[in-house]
Protein backbone atom coordinates (compact mmCIF):
# COMPACT_ATOMS: atom_id res chain seq x y z
CA UNK A 1 0.00 0.00 0.00
CA UNK A 2 1.57 3.21 -0.99
CA UNK A 3 1.03 6.02 2.05
CA UNK A 4 0.56 9.74 0.52
CA UNK A 5 1.45 12.22 2.71
CA UNK A 6 0.14 15.58 1.87
CA UNK A 7 1.97 18.77 1.35
CA UNK A 8 2.03 21.13 4.15
CA UNK A 9 0.02 24.59 3.40
CA UNK A 10 1.58 27.21 1.81
CA UNK A 11 3.49 29.20 4.16
CA UNK A 12 1.48 32.17 2.98
CA UNK A 13 2.83 35.78 4.90
CA UNK A 14 0.73 36.60 7.78
CA UNK A 15 -2.46 35.41 9.99
CA UNK A 16 -6.07 35.06 8.29
CA UNK A 17 -8.84 37.27 9.99
CA UNK A 18 -11.74 35.44 10.50
CA UNK A 19 -15.11 36.04 9.22
CA UNK A 20 -13.47 37.45 6.25
CA UNK A 21 -15.81 39.05 2.98
CA UNK A 22 -17.60 35.99 0.96
CA UNK A 23 -17.10 37.80 -3.04
CA UNK A 24 -14.48 40.34 -3.63
CA UNK A 25 -12.44 42.44 -1.57
CA UNK A 26 -12.46 46.20 -2.98
CA UNK A 27 -10.77 47.53 -0.43
CA UNK A 28 -9.13 47.60 2.95
CA UNK A 29 -7.77 50.18 5.16
CA UNK A 30 -6.52 50.57 8.56
CA UNK A 31 -7.16 53.67 11.11
CA UNK A 32 -5.74 57.36 11.29
CA UNK A 33 -6.14 56.64 14.94
CA UNK A 34 -5.92 53.42 15.79
CA UNK A 35 -3.28 51.04 15.37
CA UNK A 36 -5.54 47.69 15.57
CA UNK A 37 -8.73 48.94 13.49
CA UNK A 38 -9.39 48.04 9.99
CA UNK A 39 -11.88 48.78 7.77
CA UNK A 40 -13.32 46.48 4.66
CA UNK A 41 -15.39 47.05 1.49
CA UNK A 42 -16.12 44.37 -0.62
CA UNK A 43 -18.54 43.26 -3.14
CA UNK A 44 -20.64 40.82 -1.05
CA UNK A 45 -21.88 44.77 -0.09
CA UNK A 46 -20.85 44.41 3.08
CA UNK A 47 -18.38 47.31 5.19
CA UNK A 48 -16.31 45.18 7.89
CA UNK A 49 -14.72 46.46 10.84
CA UNK A 50 -11.66 44.51 12.37
CA UNK A 51 -9.69 43.99 15.51
CA UNK A 52 -6.80 43.03 13.24
CA UNK A 53 -4.84 42.46 16.59
CA UNK A 54 -7.33 40.43 18.08
CA UNK A 55 -8.56 39.09 14.84
CA UNK A 56 -12.27 40.11 16.04
CA UNK A 57 -15.00 41.46 13.66
CA UNK A 58 -16.36 44.36 15.42
CA UNK A 59 -19.18 45.46 13.31
CA UNK A 60 -20.84 45.10 10.24
CA UNK A 61 -22.92 46.91 7.73
CA UNK A 62 -25.25 45.63 4.75
CA UNK A 63 -25.63 47.68 2.03
CA UNK A 64 -27.87 47.46 -1.17
CA UNK A 65 -25.64 47.19 -3.48
CA UNK A 66 -21.72 46.02 -3.95
CA UNK A 67 -19.68 48.50 -2.06
CA UNK A 68 -16.17 49.92 -3.52
CA UNK A 69 -14.51 51.26 -1.60
CA UNK A 70 -14.28 52.84 2.08
CA UNK A 71 -12.38 54.79 4.38
CA UNK A 72 -12.44 55.99 8.30
CA UNK A 73 -13.49 58.95 9.70
CA UNK A 74 -12.72 58.40 13.10
CA UNK A 75 -12.45 54.73 15.14
CA UNK A 76 -16.34 54.55 15.98
CA UNK A 77 -17.38 55.78 12.07
CA UNK A 78 -16.46 55.65 8.48
CA UNK A 79 -17.51 56.21 4.89
CA UNK A 80 -18.48 54.35 1.47
CA UNK A 81 -19.04 54.06 -1.25
CA UNK A 82 -20.97 51.58 -4.07
CA UNK A 83 -22.50 50.35 -7.01
CA UNK A 84 -25.95 51.61 -6.03
CA UNK A 85 -24.16 55.41 -6.70
CA UNK A 86 -24.07 56.35 -3.20
CA UNK A 87 -21.85 57.33 -0.63
CA UNK A 88 -22.33 56.61 3.10
CA UNK A 89 -21.37 57.17 6.52
CA UNK A 90 -21.64 54.12 8.88
CA UNK A 91 -21.46 53.91 12.55
CA UNK A 92 -20.49 51.19 13.81
CA UNK A 93 -20.96 52.32 17.94
CA UNK A 94 -24.60 52.62 17.39
CA UNK A 95 -25.15 51.12 14.23
CA UNK A 96 -26.70 53.89 12.16
CA UNK A 97 -25.92 54.51 8.70
CA UNK A 98 -27.01 57.41 6.77
CA UNK A 99 -26.48 58.72 2.81
CA UNK A 100 -24.40 61.10 2.40
CA UNK A 101 -25.52 62.01 -1.18
CA UNK A 102 -25.67 60.36 -4.78
CA UNK A 103 -23.88 60.21 -7.91
CA UNK A 104 -25.22 59.73 -11.55
CA UNK A 105 -23.40 56.53 -11.86
CA UNK A 106 -21.92 53.94 -9.51
CA UNK A 107 -19.16 55.92 -7.03
CA UNK A 108 -15.84 54.25 -7.04
CA UNK A 109 -13.66 56.04 -5.01
CA UNK A 110 -14.08 57.71 -1.31
CA UNK A 111 -11.71 59.53 0.79
CA UNK A 112 -11.38 61.01 4.02
CA UNK A 113 -9.36 64.73 4.02
CA UNK A 114 -8.63 65.20 7.72
CA UNK A 115 -7.13 68.86 6.20
CA UNK A 116 -10.62 70.21 5.01
CA UNK A 117 -12.89 67.90 6.95
CA UNK A 118 -14.73 66.50 3.83
CA UNK A 119 -15.56 63.90 2.07
CA UNK A 120 -14.16 63.20 -1.71
CA UNK A 121 -15.83 60.86 -4.01
CA UNK A 122 -15.42 59.74 -7.19
CA UNK A 123 -16.88 58.26 -9.59
CA UNK A 124 -18.14 56.41 -13.20
CA UNK A 125 -20.51 59.50 -14.18
CA UNK A 126 -17.02 61.61 -14.38
CA UNK A 127 -17.34 64.01 -11.63
CA UNK A 128 -15.05 64.52 -8.67
CA UNK A 129 -17.63 65.65 -5.31
CA UNK A 130 -16.64 67.41 -1.93
CA UNK A 131 -19.23 66.83 1.20
CA UNK A 132 -19.55 68.23 4.33
CA UNK A 133 -20.16 65.60 6.94
CA UNK A 134 -21.64 67.50 9.46
CA UNK A 135 -25.18 69.06 10.01
CA UNK A 136 -25.45 72.78 8.04
CA UNK A 137 -28.44 74.94 7.79
CA UNK A 138 -30.80 72.15 9.75
CA UNK A 139 -29.70 69.75 7.09
CA UNK A 140 -27.88 66.27 7.79
CA UNK A 141 -25.00 66.91 5.31
CA UNK A 142 -23.99 69.50 2.76
CA UNK A 143 -22.63 68.65 -1.14
CA UNK A 144 -19.70 71.45 -0.75
CA UNK A 145 -18.94 70.92 -4.78
CA UNK A 146 -19.35 69.07 -8.43
CA UNK A 147 -16.01 68.94 -10.00
CA UNK A 148 -16.06 67.48 -14.00
CA UNK A 149 -13.51 65.05 -14.66
CA UNK A 150 -12.05 63.96 -18.04
CA UNK A 151 -13.37 60.02 -17.89
CA UNK A 152 -14.44 58.14 -15.52
CA UNK A 153 -12.54 58.19 -11.95
CA UNK A 154 -10.64 54.94 -11.21
CA UNK A 155 -8.58 56.49 -7.83
CA UNK A 156 -8.05 59.07 -6.10
CA UNK A 157 -5.13 60.23 -3.09
CA UNK A 158 -4.89 63.05 -0.52
CA UNK A 159 -2.03 64.25 1.22
CA UNK A 160 -2.35 67.40 3.13
CA UNK A 161 -4.55 69.94 0.92
CA UNK A 162 -3.41 67.87 -2.16
CA UNK A 163 -5.84 65.79 -4.26
CA UNK A 164 -5.05 63.65 -7.16
CA UNK A 165 -7.39 61.70 -9.33
CA UNK A 166 -6.77 59.05 -11.86
CA UNK A 167 -9.32 58.57 -13.86
CA UNK A 168 -9.68 55.97 -17.19
CA UNK A 169 -8.02 57.72 -20.59
CA UNK A 170 -4.59 57.86 -18.56
CA UNK A 171 -5.73 61.43 -17.01
CA UNK A 172 -4.57 62.63 -14.14
CA UNK A 173 -5.40 65.86 -11.75
CA UNK A 174 -4.03 67.54 -8.98
CA UNK A 175 -6.33 69.80 -7.03
CA UNK A 176 -5.66 72.34 -3.54
CA UNK A 177 -8.43 71.34 -1.67
CA UNK A 178 -8.43 75.10 -0.65
CA UNK A 179 -9.56 76.22 -4.31
CA UNK A 180 -11.05 73.39 -6.12
CA UNK A 181 -12.30 75.56 -9.06
CA UNK A 182 -9.73 74.27 -11.53
CA UNK A 183 -7.04 71.35 -11.05
CA UNK A 184 -3.83 73.26 -10.28
CA UNK A 185 -2.24 70.39 -12.78
CA UNK A 186 -3.38 68.15 -15.56
CA UNK A 187 -1.17 65.60 -16.55
CA UNK A 188 -1.32 62.40 -18.54
CA UNK A 189 0.15 59.04 -17.19
CA UNK A 190 3.62 58.38 -17.63
CA UNK A 191 2.49 54.71 -18.13
CA UNK A 192 0.83 53.35 -21.11
CA UNK A 193 -2.15 51.55 -20.29
CA UNK A 194 -4.99 51.41 -18.17
CA UNK A 195 -4.39 53.43 -13.92
CA UNK A 196 -5.41 50.97 -11.67
CA UNK A 197 -4.29 52.67 -8.05
CA UNK A 198 -2.51 56.39 -7.35
CA UNK A 199 -1.02 56.96 -3.83
CA UNK A 200 0.61 60.37 -2.97
CA UNK A 201 4.27 59.90 -0.76
CA UNK A 202 3.42 60.48 2.80
CA UNK A 203 6.24 63.84 2.70
CA UNK A 204 3.58 65.21 0.22
CA UNK A 205 6.22 65.75 -2.51
CA UNK A 206 4.68 63.52 -5.36
CA UNK A 207 2.60 60.46 -5.61
CA UNK A 208 2.64 57.05 -7.40
CA UNK A 209 1.11 55.50 -9.90
CA UNK A 210 0.58 52.05 -11.05
CA UNK A 211 -1.03 50.01 -14.26
CA UNK A 212 -2.53 46.77 -15.73
CA UNK A 213 0.67 46.92 -17.57
CA UNK A 214 3.07 45.34 -14.65
CA UNK A 215 4.67 49.07 -13.88
CA UNK A 216 4.87 51.57 -11.21
CA UNK A 217 6.02 55.35 -12.10
CA UNK A 218 7.49 57.61 -9.67
CA UNK A 219 5.48 61.05 -10.00
CA UNK A 220 6.77 64.40 -8.59
CA UNK A 221 4.32 67.97 -8.14
CA UNK A 222 7.70 69.99 -8.99
CA UNK A 223 6.87 71.16 -12.23
CA UNK A 224 10.51 72.80 -12.56
CA UNK A 225 12.60 71.26 -15.03
CA UNK A 226 14.75 69.74 -12.21
CA UNK A 227 11.90 68.66 -10.27
CA UNK A 228 10.42 66.67 -13.41
CA UNK A 229 13.72 65.14 -14.01
CA UNK A 230 13.41 62.87 -10.84
CA UNK A 231 10.60 60.84 -12.11
CA UNK A 232 11.06 57.54 -13.20
CA UNK A 233 8.52 54.26 -13.94
CA UNK A 234 9.99 50.24 -13.61
CA UNK A 235 8.60 47.37 -14.25
CA UNK A 236 7.24 44.95 -11.85
CA UNK A 237 4.88 41.73 -10.96
CA UNK A 238 5.79 39.86 -14.42
CA UNK A 239 7.41 37.03 -14.80
CA UNK A 240 9.49 34.96 -17.74
CA UNK A 241 7.88 31.64 -19.24
CA UNK A 242 8.57 29.65 -22.20
CA UNK A 243 10.31 32.68 -23.43
CA UNK A 244 7.12 34.88 -23.05
CA UNK A 245 7.15 37.57 -20.78
CA UNK A 246 3.76 37.42 -18.55
CA UNK A 247 2.46 40.64 -17.00
CA UNK A 248 0.59 41.13 -14.50
CA UNK A 249 -1.84 44.46 -13.31
CA UNK A 250 -0.38 46.39 -10.11
CA UNK A 251 -3.75 46.66 -8.14
CA UNK A 252 -2.57 48.51 -4.93
CA UNK A 253 0.18 50.44 -3.50
CA UNK A 254 0.34 51.09 0.37
CA UNK A 255 3.42 53.71 1.69
CA UNK A 256 4.70 52.75 5.15
CA UNK A 257 3.87 55.47 7.23
CA UNK A 258 7.35 55.58 9.31
CA UNK A 259 10.15 54.88 6.50
CA UNK A 260 8.78 56.18 3.32
CA UNK A 261 8.90 53.20 1.51
CA UNK A 262 6.49 51.10 -0.62
CA UNK A 263 4.04 47.83 -1.02
CA UNK A 264 2.78 46.53 -4.44
CA UNK A 265 0.44 44.38 -4.82
CA UNK A 266 -0.14 42.34 -8.26
CA UNK A 267 -2.70 40.24 -9.78
CA UNK A 268 0.81 37.47 -9.60
CA UNK A 269 -0.30 37.17 -5.84
CA UNK A 270 2.98 38.72 -4.98
CA UNK A 271 3.63 41.83 -2.62
CA UNK A 272 7.21 43.23 -3.16
CA UNK A 273 7.87 46.27 -0.76
CA UNK A 274 10.34 48.84 -2.44
CA UNK A 275 12.40 51.76 -1.71
CA UNK A 276 11.65 54.56 -4.24
CA UNK A 277 14.48 56.80 -3.31
CA UNK A 278 16.93 54.50 -4.06
CA UNK A 279 15.15 52.25 -6.74
CA UNK A 280 15.48 49.21 -5.53
CA UNK A 281 13.25 46.18 -4.11
CA UNK A 282 13.52 45.18 -0.31
CA UNK A 283 11.84 42.29 -0.31
CA UNK A 284 8.83 39.88 -1.46
CA UNK A 285 6.72 37.58 0.80
CA UNK A 286 5.54 34.56 -0.64
CA UNK A 287 3.07 34.46 -2.69
CA UNK A 288 -0.37 34.46 -1.65
CA UNK A 289 -3.12 32.09 -2.52
CA UNK A 290 -4.90 35.02 -5.57
CA UNK A 291 -4.52 38.71 -6.82
CA UNK A 292 -3.78 41.27 -4.40
CA UNK A 293 -6.44 43.21 -4.55
CA UNK A 294 -5.64 45.81 -1.53
CA UNK A 295 -2.89 46.38 0.81
CA UNK A 296 -3.01 48.48 4.16
CA UNK A 297 0.08 49.28 6.39
CA UNK A 298 -1.06 50.37 10.06
CA UNK A 299 -0.55 53.56 12.10
CA UNK A 300 2.40 52.59 13.41
CA UNK A 301 3.53 50.69 10.76
CA UNK A 302 3.94 47.61 12.89
CA UNK A 303 1.45 45.28 11.09
CA UNK A 304 0.68 45.02 7.37
CA UNK A 305 -2.72 43.86 5.79
CA UNK A 306 -3.27 42.16 2.46
CA UNK A 307 -6.44 41.23 0.65
CA UNK A 308 -5.89 38.06 -1.36
CA UNK A 309 -8.93 38.17 -3.26
CA UNK A 310 -9.48 37.05 -7.03
CA UNK A 311 -10.11 39.76 -9.26
CA UNK A 312 -11.40 38.28 -12.63
CA UNK A 313 -8.74 38.64 -14.23
CA UNK A 314 -9.38 35.18 -15.91
CA UNK A 315 -13.28 35.50 -16.39
CA UNK A 316 -15.56 33.58 -14.22
CA UNK A 317 -13.17 30.52 -13.04
CA UNK A 318 -12.82 29.13 -9.24
CA UNK A 319 -10.68 30.28 -7.48
CA UNK A 320 -9.76 30.50 -3.85
CA UNK A 321 -11.73 32.12 -1.02
CA UNK A 322 -11.42 35.76 -0.57
CA UNK A 323 -8.92 36.01 2.39
CA UNK A 324 -7.60 38.71 4.74
CA UNK A 325 -4.11 38.28 5.83
CA UNK A 326 -2.34 40.55 8.61
CA UNK A 327 1.29 40.36 9.01
CA UNK A 328 3.56 41.82 11.69
CA UNK A 329 5.63 43.54 9.93
CA UNK A 330 9.63 43.60 10.73
CA UNK A 331 12.32 46.22 9.77
CA UNK A 332 14.50 43.92 7.48
CA UNK A 333 11.58 44.34 5.45
CA UNK A 334 10.67 47.74 4.82
CA UNK A 335 13.24 50.07 5.89
CA UNK A 336 15.67 51.88 3.67
CA UNK A 337 19.40 50.23 3.02
CA UNK A 338 21.75 52.81 3.70
CA UNK A 339 23.95 53.28 0.24
CA UNK A 340 27.86 51.77 0.35
CA UNK A 341 30.13 53.43 -1.39
CA UNK A 342 33.29 51.95 -2.95
CA UNK A 343 36.29 52.74 -1.07
CA UNK A 344 39.07 54.69 -2.92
Amino acid sequence: MTVIIPSPPPPYSGRELSNPPSDGITNLIFSNHSDDLLLVSSWDKSVKLYDASANVLRGEFKQENAVLDCCFHDDSSGFSAGLDTTVRRCIFTCGKEDILGKHDAPVRCVEYSYASGQVISGSWDKTVKCWDPRGTNGKEHTLVGTYLQPERVYSLSLVGNRLVVATAGRHLNVYDLRNMSKPEQWRESSLKYQTRCVRCYPNGTGFALSSVEGRVAMEFFDLSEAGQAKKYAFKCHRKSEDGKDIVYPVNSIAFHPIYGTFATGGCDGFVNVWDGNNKKRLFQYSKYPSSIAALSFSRDGRMLAVASSYTYEYGNKPHEPDTIFVRDVKDIEVKPKPKVYPTP
